[in-house]
């Protein structure tokens, strides 16, 4: 499909807005998204965010989410489409965005009816089998497309789409870039490339080949996408950014007990490699390391596997579980670690992190990692030269990665302070944001 030229349906002629849409902000998973938004901010840009859904009231927000100075606008709930009857459903919601489609309807008559029959043939073009059932979630996309849409065009300060992760909240940002012929573009990161049902066909080429340009945190993740895409040059690679003189190196480690701390946070997914932590524990200790590891996260669907590992290892005493923390918290347990570790994997379905951004947070502190060469962290972590890659889930070769470090404070040493330095020369968010800035900056000008 060849990319549309733009022209953006507006009233006022100050276009100088980028609006961000994605599925719930502020996440505490997702700090790095809001780290973007207030250093762009910072920086000069004008940001408007769109949130699909509210993040629960009893949550824990980091302190990014506090400096970011643009109002969130939340989108009117929608219940689940899933198991239900598309007229009920239609009937219980539609209500809530009806008003937003009849005035895209009446001001801009072609670009709403076009949209809605490539909505429809969408559901039919991205089901699962030529005989299943049209794939209903793209209607519930365009409804709320819709009310973001009308909002963007009374505002008439947008000038430019931008969707965080590639499935929906793209598929969403994309239908509103149709809507209101306002370009945009997106950041993919991990899930939202590799599993195809949350892009199903060649509904991810379509998207690459709509968007003005195309974000991505590795130059694994930019491979991936350039062959998908065809060649197309607006993919690029820009690393998620971290405020380097936030986490600085500790002056002394101070470990619980006097035992050598070993950490590892993440959600409790399978990617993240816990079950081959645990076990390596398990070797550690019948080798006779004293230790303790804590796994800091919050809970997912791995979180009973991980719970009845440590009990049947009878691990209780050596692995600590500890939900999810705000940024701000971490760095006090960063501080009182002795290595870092986070055993990557690339599960069944093509899941897999990027970079892990805790990798970054803790190479900055200048504490010793170990991960697994997978996807684009061998972009971060140089075997042997500031931190140790091990083959994912291999449970052996993972403990002797920790006995290594155990064994040798001088090695921790030298590798945390050369992880340190990789941080600062590649990861520094004032570098890394202002090579999105100046994307953002070149369509506001294209607009202008």
């Amino acid at each position: 499909m060849a990319k549309r030229t733009h022209r953006a349906i507006r009233h006022k002629s100050d276009p100088s807005e980028i609006a961000y849409i994605m599925k719930e902000y502020p996440r505490l998973s997702e700090t790095f998204i809001m780290n973007e938004i207030a250093l762009l901010e910072k920086m000069g840009l004008a940001i408007r965010v769109f949130s699909v859904k509210k993040p629960l009231a009893a949550s824990k927000q980091h302190a990014p989410a506090d400096r970011v100075r643009s109002t969130v606008q939340y989108l009117p709930s929608a219940t689940s489409l899933s198991g239900s009857h598309l007229l009920g459903w239609l009937g219980g919601n539609l209500p809530k965005f009806i008003k937003s489609h009849l005035h895209l309807l009446r001001r801009a008559p072609w670009a709403y009816l076009s949209t809605g029959i490539q909505m429809v043939q969408m559901t039919l073009r991205y089901r699962s089998g030529f005989f299943k059932k049209p794939k209903k979630t793209f209607i519930k996309e365009f409804l709320q497309a819709g009310y973001i849409a009308q909002q963007v065009l009374a505002s008439g300060r947008v000038g430019h789409l931008h969707g965080h992760f590639c499935h929906g909240s793209t598929t969403i940002t994309m239908f509103v870039s149709r809507l209101t012929r306002i370009p945009f573009s997106f950041t993919a990161h991990a899930k939202d490339i590799y599993l195809s049902t949350l892009n199903p066909g060649d509904l991810l080429e379509r998207k690459i080949k709509e968007a003005r340009f195309v974000v991505t945190c590795t130059a694994a993740n930019q491979s991936y996408l350039s062959k998908i895409g065809q060649g197309n040059h607006t993919i690029h690679t820009i690393y998620h950014g971290l405020e380097t003189g936030e986490f600085k190196p500790r002056e002394s480690a101070a470990p619980i007990q006097g035992k050598p701390v070993i950490l590892s946070v993440g959600r409790f997914v399978e990617k993240k490699g816990f079950v081959s932590l645990v076990k390596a524990c398990q070797t550690l200790k019948e080798r006779g390391y004293e230790f303790q590891c804590r796994i800091v996260g919050e809970a997912d669907d791995q979180s009973e596997v991980i719970e009845y590992l440590i009990r049947d290892l009878k691990l209780e005493k050596h692995v600590l579980i500890t939900g999810g923390v705000t940024q701000e918290e971490l760095r006090t347990i960063y501080a009182e670690c002795t290595l870092f570790v986070l055993p990557c994997q690339i599960v069944n379905n093509g899941d897999r992190d990027g970079i892990p951004n805790v990798l970054v947070e803790a190479m900055a502190m200048g504490i010793p990692v170990i991960s697994t060469a997978i996807s684009g962290i061998p972009e971060l972590i140089d075997h042997g030269i500031n931190g140790l890659l091990v083959p994912q889930k291999d449970d052996a070769a993972l403990a002797n990665a920790l006995e290594i470090y155990l064994k040798d404070p001088d090695l921790r040493a030298r590798l945390g302070q050369a992880g340190r330095k990789k941080v600062c020369a590649h990861f520094d968010s004032e570098k890394t944001n202002r090579a999105l800035k100046d994307l953002f900056v070149s369509c506001l000008e294209r607009v202008g």
